[in-house]
């Protein structure tokens, strides 16, 4: 996979990283479903503005557009109210499990767009990324009270999904020769507009008069760094690298999540989300080789074993 690829997805995981932090301070100011829907609302006035400075045309085959309408309600629409109003009504630690398995998604679907069927080395990659996964949400909550509910899980599922469907079309329109600039600006522009008329319903029984500068930069952050420039960089690596590979890099979100609430919030860090880290680097190291990777690694320390 090139250098490249590998950096934009890593950028992105880094930006998507501290989205649960940037929830969390504005969920605790603002009601969770005006979360979800003002960033995308707030996003899409900032993309709108960045298409029409940069000059960015629409997709202009029937196809592109097609894929542009998936991507952008699945990302922008579905997800982010779903995602916000299921993880107000479960606990961290059921929304973080259940999330981790989007890239496994992301790449099922992938794989059933292109009628195939995912390597097995693919396979061993995900369930050793998901055992670190598992690691990592088990002791990510040690100690706290739960108030999980039924429903909240569901919604959680459901928005893993929907926004697995919108990774996967937003991948296949930039690998079609379009932007990953335009999908990403157009797409949260399109979600904009759907979510414009709920903006003031979602904001009922908010108090923004103490709303603190916190808040504010929370919400802010969520419009732009998570909804529209970690779109752009994900979108082109996605293209680039592959749908399925490139979607594992996800796996990875939760430990930079609780890394950078360590740093940023104090909270605490055991050696048991540092082994769960390992593990779903070492997850996604396996799954993202070519073909015949392994192969080719034994035969050559086969031929230099037999040559010493």
């Amino acid at each position: 996979m090139p250098v490249s690829v590998i950096l934009a997805a890593l950028t992105t995981i880094l930006l998507w990283g501290g989205s649960p932090v940037a929830t969390k301070i504005a969920a605790f100011e603002f009601p969770a479903a005006f979360v979800g829907v003002a960033r995308i609302c707030a996003g899409g006035v900032f993309a709108l503005l960045l298409a029409l400075a940069q000059r960015v045309p629409l997709p202009s085959t029937r196809e592109q557009k097609v894929l542009l309408a998936v991507s952008g309600f699945s990302g922008f629409v579905g997800f982010p109210v779903i995602y916000a109003v299921g993880l107000s009504m479960t606990s961290g630690v059921h929304g973080s499990m259940i999330h981790a398995f989007t890239p496994v998604f992301t790449g099922a679907f992938a794989h059933l767009w292109d009628r195939s069927w995912p390597r097995r080395i693919w396979w061993i990659g995900c369930l050793l990324a998901l055992i670190g996964e598992f690691v990592v949400v088990s002791h990510r909550d040690s100690g706290m009270a739960s108030d999980t509910q039924l429903t909240g899980d569901l919604l959680v599922w459901l928005s893993a999904l929907i926004v697995s469907i919108g990774y996967v079309a937003g991948g296949r329109l930039q690998r079609s020769g379009y932007s990953a600039h335009g999908t990403t600006y157009w797409g949260v522009t399109f979600g904009a507009v759907i979510l414009l008329p709920f903006l003031g319903l979602s904001a009922r029984g908010a108090d923004f008069s103490a709303v603190s500068a916190a808040g504010w930069a929370g919400l802010a952050y969520m419009a732009i760094a998570s909804s529209v420039l970690g779109y752009v960089a994900w979108y082109w690596a996605l293209g680039k690298g592959g749908i399925a590979r490139v979607g594992l890099f996800q796996f990875l979100q939760p430990v930079v999540s609780i890394y950078l609430s360590y740093l940023l919030l104090g909270e605490t860090l055991s050696i048991w989300l540092v082994l769960g880290g390992v593990l779903i680097i070492a997850g996604i190291f396996i799954a993202t080789r070519p073909p015949g990777f392994f192969r080719g690694r034994a035969r050559l320390s086969r031929s230099t074993t037999t040559q010493e």
